[in-house]
């Protein structure tokens, strides 16, 4: 309790030396916690998105399926038997086609991923209302990544050729429906869908699909399918914001040890400066012990209150942001980005970094405090 009392009333007779140090600190704190909400509002986001416009709460692969390669699309389809066809009447599970295919936009020859998907369905966002064959014409939908690399506009018309299943090509004319917005870079780039119908007629794939989005996340096994978690479908975009978090905390590990250095030479100074203070306070009674508790205390101090003068500017400054968002304009990055990101505040964010300022500040004002167990009282109370 009395190395409680003599930090604190050190600290603020320290005047101008804590105010910049406790500034510095604060700064650091604030930084640490505003960078770390960045990128776990990028990755809530993220997900959110993810699972609004692809994958629902899980989605069940055909065996041979795999998304990273296209030659595996023509044989991952198979026919939805009457328990799934159940499912989809239920909206439990939405079936989707997926084929490869090829474009002629401005006679320029351009390989894309085609898929069919229900007009009428709600699970996902992609508006499919308006993918009802047309007077002969199929309209279809792309994304605003796929409009910009094809120089395609709302009503332009494209050919399409494709391969059906039995190994015949074919074409048909497109015309450009609608033109979606989406930060799913999966769900535009290269991406063209028409109605799931009228695809399965075109490729002579009488009632078959080549996954199902599920909107129940309790249902998790279907014959003859493999069943793909958010957990699994998410990763490559947590793996992604790991990394960010590490590569972070290089720069974090900077401004932390900037702040530490101040604090650190703070004590070394005071050490230096005050060993009559020191020798005084031992020869009051005071074991070594007991005066390497209240410098060490003091750098602690600084730790909170740097935490409280953060808090000061900080909430406001988060709240503004929040509100606000950060906006990164449109980033063409081939990954799952918005325009303006929120970040996101947890709990848990904001008392793991407070510890950290904490123990790191308490810890470097330790080692130099360390030093006073090996000192004289008498060449203390002299000065030496």
């Amino acid at each position: 309790m009395l190395a409680l009392k003599l930090a604190y009333k050190n600290i603020l007779g320290a005047g101008l030396r804590t105010l910049l140090n406790v500034s510095v600190l604060s700064l650091a704190f604030v930084l640490i916690v505003f960078y770390n909400a960045m990128i776990d509002g990028w990755n809530r986001q993220g997900k959110i998105d993810t699972q609004e416009w692809e994958i629902g709460e899980g989605q069940f692969w055909h065996p041979d399926y795999n998304k990273f390669d296209i030659y595996s699309y023509r044989e991952a389809n198979q026919e939805i038997d009457a328990n799934v066809q159940q499912l989809i009447d239920q909206n439990e599970v939405l079936p989707v086609l997926i084929q490869q295919a090829t474009i002629y936009p401005q006679g320029r020859m351009q390989s894309i991923v085609l898929r069919g998907i229900p007009a009428d369905q709600q699970l996902l966002k992609l508006p499919t209302k308006g993918l009802n064959m047309q007077e002969g014409i199929c309209p279809a939908i792309i994304g605003k990544r796929m409009a910009k690399s094809t120089k395609l506009k709302t009503n332009d018309k494209v050919l399409l050729r494709w391969r059906d299943i039995n190994g015949t090509y074919d074409a048909i004319e497109l015309r450009i429906d609608t033109i979606f917005k989406c930060d799913v870079a999966d769900v535009d780039n290269g991406q063209i869908y028409i109605d799931y119908h009228v695809m399965q007629k075109l490729m002579g794939m009488k009632n078959c699909a080549t996954l199902l989005v599920s909107s129940n996340s309790e249902l998790k096994d279907l014959d003859g399918w493999n069943y793909r978690s958010t957990d699994v479908l998410l990763k490559d975009l947590n793996d992604l914001t790991n990394s960010e978090k590490i590569s972070g905390m290089v720069i974090q590990s900077i401004l932390l040890m900037i702040a530490l250095l101040a604090i650190f030479d703070t004590q070394v100074l005071s050490i230096f400066r005050r060993k009559r203070e020191i020798g005084t306070y031992i020869a009051l009674g005071l074991t070594r012990k007991q005066v390497v508790g209240i410098f060490t205390v003091e750098g602690g101090f600084h730790s909170i209150l740097a935490a409280i003068v953060g808090a000061i500017y900080g909430i406001p400054l988060f709240i503004w942001i929040n509100q606000t968002g950060l906006s990164i304009g449109e980033a063409d990055m081939g990954i799952t980005v918005a325009e303006v990101i929120y970040p996101f505040y947890s709990l848990q964010l904001i008392l793991i970094s407070i510890v950290l300022v904490v123990l790191s500040s308490t810890i470097v004002s330790y080692i130099p405090a360390h030093k006073i167990v090996k000192m004289k009282p008498t060449d203390a109370l002299k000065g030496k």
